[in-house]
């Protein structure tokens, strides 16, 4: 029981780092990610910002084990 606990609140703490990783960058950048992605269809931001999470999803996961 105690793992599923551990699995639910490390889920958590990883999602949140997502979510204000990508609230930083999208305040931090002169335009808005979402639109020049999904209006605009930019496909090089879009690989840069999913290399960017794919990363911050290393990290997570070697800072959990």
């Amino acid at each position: 029981m105690t793992e599923i606990i551990s699995t639910l609140v490390y889920t958590g703490i990883g999602l949140g780092v997502f979510m204000v990783a990508l609230v930083i960058m999208e305040v931090s950048t002169k335009f808005s990610i979402t639109q020049k992605i999904t209006d605009e269809g930019n496909i090089a931001l879009a690989i840069v910002i999913a290399s960017i999470i794919a990363s911050l999803g290393m990290i997570i996961s070697s800072a959990i084990r």
